[in-house]
């Protein structure tokens, strides 16, 4: 009966090298990966690394409500508005009622993410009735417009598009015309009749962008001219009441930044809501010379609309035949058209980068909010002051640390070389993972991620102390080391395996029910968790089968730890020749 037990253990005895081996490789893997993938660090969070942290306020001055359902639109689109710029590891999350917190981390686009999450993000397409350079940009006389249409105007690089997605240009390097924007009377009849220019409008040209109102024009259309013509867009003033309170229905001013200057824009009534965009991307065009583009579709309701002022557009000359994208006031891109776009999908093309043009998609893809919201406070974490937080964390770690030392060499002696090496090899790999899963997955390192850390000490260091516990007992029923570490270890290994369990599922439900920094901390300590079942059975294990061969252990050295003496340990076991017969009594399956 005890044959065959002996020689599995044995065989189990024979073999710790193996796992030695198989975790050392695992260890040099992951460490070169880190090392190839150029993050040889963990990514911080906004609490270590600094960053921006705004607080929005909701109103209800949309006509609808404020409400659980829409504050979580309003969340989501915002997490897509600020994903869509590469911002890594930003939370956007409600607080109480009717706020959203918004937290940017440093070191990504975060004054661009704070720029537009923090708008209230109402999109209108308007047609241009006038436009021309403002302030210190009116001296350049650039060579074309931005276009929208199959035909392509001179002096911009579109070309013909085969299907009935159009084609459009940024205004990113080409700018609207001062001598183009002379249309006195046609703009003065499109204020009149408080829409589009009138496609049977014929400019009659000038070089003075100053339309003129008619005695018909009525005090409205005289007032929204001479705002024109005062309009200074280089002055942030200006343009922050440029088209303050003006209804999607009625005319309007705005400016619009071009390149390093300013264009100033009289728009007719919105045409295009963008809530009627469905979908906006940025692209790139292998095939021709255009370069970055966005590709925009509409519903059916924008697509009919669309697809009627485009029509009326590409009847015009410049600037009337452009349109303007204006975001909360602001032109944002103002592509002309040559062609009346049908089928619901746009190009819009130019001399764009791939920033501009991703930004600009966003702007179309997420502009509209169900609510609008108001910038309550915007509280910057310094780099010194998350390093400050960083430095403390890493201090009461290591203190902690230090005593978990101190008790395993006080309390263990020589068994605590085992639970330090394995202390060790568990910080390697919790550190390498860390790095790798921030390019991966976007994991970020906080505050309470680095608790999680300090926690994960005390599992780790129970899960040694359990083994070492189960063959302490061993020896003192009698046995010697080799036999003691084998027979210890299925007892720990279910205490373990079960005591781990019970802090990962911990950490698991802490995950899903919490949000923000708290995830940061279940999941790290589901991680270290995980690891240390990792550590216990391929590393713990294995080392100490083979420090039970060394004499200073298996002898029993009083500073070893394992001193039969000190442990108060029963004579060691003998085996005996089981009596024959009846009057043999029951074997301990043990010593079998």
């Amino acid at each position: 009966m005890a044959a065959p037990k002996k020689g599995r253990s044995a065989s189990a005895q024979s073999k710790p090298g193996r796992s030695l081996a198989l975790i050392l490789i695992a260890i040099v893997a992951l460490t070169g990966g880190m090392f190839v993938s150029g993050h040889t660090t963990p990514r911080l969070g906004i609490d270590l690394a600094g960053g921006t942290s705004i607080t929005l306020k909701a109103k209800a001055d949309q006509g609808s409500a404020i409400n659980k359902a829409n504050m979580d639109t309003a969340v989501d689109i915002m997490n897509r508005r600020v994903n869509g710029l590469g911002v890594s590891e930003a939370e956007v999350q409600t607080q109480g009622t009717d706020n959203i917190i918004v937290n940017i981390p440093r070191g990504t686009n975060s004054k661009e993410a704070q720029q537009q999450v923090g708008t209230t993000a109402k999109l209108y397409f308007r047609p241009v009735l006038a436009s021309e350079p403002s302030g210190a940009a009116a001296s350049p006389s650039p060579s074309g417009s931005p276009t929208v249409g199959s035909s392509p105007k001179p002096g911009s690089s579109s070309s013909p598009s085969a299907s009935s997605s159009q084609k459009a240009s940024s205004p990113g390097t080409a700018s609207p015309t001062a001598s183009a924007t002379t249309q006195g009377r046609a703009v003065t009849d499109a204020l009149k009749a408080g829409s589009s220019p009138s496609p049977s409008a014929t400019p009659t040209g000038g070089s003075s962008p100053k339309p003129t109102p008619s005695a018909s024009g009525g005090t409205d259309t005289a007032k929204l001219q001479a705002a024109f013509t005062a309009l200074d867009c280089s002055k942030p003033d200006d343009r922050a009441k440029a088209g303050n309170n003006a209804k999607p229905g009625d005319p309007t001013i705005a400016c619009g930044k071009i390149g390093k200057g300013y264009y100033k824009y009289l728009l007719g009534p919105a045409a295009v809501d963008g809530t009627e965009v469905k979908k906006a991307q940025a692209v790139f065009d292998t095939q021709g010379a255009s370069g970055w583009q966005v590709q925009m579709t509409f519903n059916s309701t924008g697509a009919k609309k669309f697809a009627d002022i485009t029509g009326q557009l590409a009847k015009n000359q410049a600037p009337q035949n452009e349109f303007g994208i204006v975001l909360d006031g602001e032109v944002v891109s103002s592509p002309y058209v040559s062609l009346a776009i049908t089928g619901g999908q746009a190009e819009i093309s130019g001399s764009f980068t791939q920033q501009d043009a991703q930004s600009l998609a966003n702007m179309l893809s997420y502009g509209a909010l169900p609510l609008s919201f108001q910038e309550q406070s915007v509280t910057t974490v310094t780099a010194a002051l998350g390093g400050e937080q960083l430095h403390a964390g890493l201090l009461a770690g290591a203190i902690g640390l230090a005593l978990v030392v101190i008790y395993l060499v006080v309390y263990y002696r020589g068994l605590s070389l085992v639970a330090m090496a394995s202390l060790v090899v568990s910080a390697i790999l919790t550190y390498v993972i860390m790095s790798l899963l921030g390019p991966a997955i976007g994991f970020a390192l906080n505050l309470p991620a680095v608790c999680g850390a300090i926690v994960a000490i005390g599992i780790t260091a129970d899960s040694f102390i359990v083994y070492f516990e189960r063959i302490r007992d061993e020896i003192r029923e009698g046995r010697s080391l080799r036999p003691a570490v084998e027979r210890a270890w299925p007892r720990a290994r279910r205490t373990v395996l079960v005591s781990d369990f019970v802090s990962f599922l911990a950490a698991a439900v802490l995950f899903i029910v919490t949000v923000g920094k708290v995830q940061g901390f279940a999941f790290t300590l589901g991680l270290t968790t995980v690891l240390d079942v990792v550590v216990v059975f391929l590393f713990t294990k294995p080392l100490m089968t083979l420090l039970a061969r060394r004499k200073f252990f298996a002898n029993g050295h009083k500073w070893s730890g394992l001193d039969p003496k000190s442990l108060g340990g029963k004579p060691p076991l003998r085996r005996t020749r089981r009596p024959a017969g009846p009057a043999a009594g029951p074997v301990d399956p043990k010593e079998a």
